[in-house]
């Protein structure tokens, strides 16, 4: 089975990341963009287990080392 772990900052944690892919994308003439929050994304590849085990040990990987949870949010997809 395969975790994908989405982090992102949390809403009024500025991004200055963001910032300046907005500012390109602005320069290149791509006017629609409103704004722009960059993150990571995560791919674990798991030995298979039932989905509640491999949920609760990937959420403790989250909150212990992937994401910094005093700035960052995450949500975890579970892909079989």
């Amino acid at each position: 089975m395969k975790a994908i772990v989405n982090i992102y900052l949390k809403e009024g944690v500025l991004d200055p990341q963001g910032k300046a892919v907005h500012h390109a994308l602005d320069s290149l003439g791509f006017d629609s963009v409103k704004d722009v929050r960059v993150g990571k994304q995560i791919v674990l590849d798991l030995d298979a287990k039932n989905k509640e085990e491999i949920e609760k040990e990937v959420k403790q990987m989250s909150e212990t080392l992937l994401a910094n949870t005093v700035i960052e949010d995450y949500d975890i997809e579970i892909v079989e």
